[in-house]
């Protein structure tokens, strides 16, 4: 099964999100973060989050970029219990086991997204505020086919 982790191609991240993630983390999309904004709570480095951002699920920082990668499912186990308890923690829930099923769905979502993917396909998310709410729009990047000689420069070092 698939999941996705952060990536940085440069330190952009570092300087246009208040908490940006690890690099190498698990992500998913994390959009529940901002369910309940409006318009006055887009500007700055929220505003960046918002539009653009994925949740790490170690930091809880947000990241541009995602790559797609297998999951091992202990791995899958442990972060489900760490954003189940993140939701107790930030968002209220009253308990790790009433939080637990919401957990599943959100880290569900993105497995469902990367389903079919290409290990190191990349992803963004772009996201707008609605009538209805937060619509969330998903862009995929196909790794590159390249072979071997085209990464690599043969010869010899002098």
């Amino acid at each position: 099964m698939n999941l996705a982790r952060a990536i940085h191609f440069d330190e952009s991240d570092t300087l246009v999100f208040h908490n940006p993630a690890r690099t190498g983390e698990w992500v998913i999309s994390g959009g529940f973060e901002f369910s309940n904004w409006g318009e006055g709570d887009l500007s700055g480095k929220a505003r960046q989050a918002f539009a653009n951002g994925w949740l790490g699920l170690e930091t809880f920082g947000r990241v541009t970029f995602v790559a797609v990668t297998t999951i091992e499912p202990a791995e899958l186990e442990t972060l489900t219990e760490r954003l189940a308890q993140h939701f107790v923690d930030i968002y209220g829930a009253p308990t790790l086991e009433a939080a637990m099923p919401v957990a599943k769905v959100e880290i569900n979502a993105m497995i469902d997204l990367c389903e079919g993917h290409e290990a190191n396909t990349l992803l963004t998310v772009m996201r707008e505020l609605v009538e209805s709410g937060v619509s969330e729009a998903f862009r995929t990047i196909e790794p590159p086919e390249a072979s071997l000689d085209i990464l690599a420069v043969h010869g010899e070092l002098e």
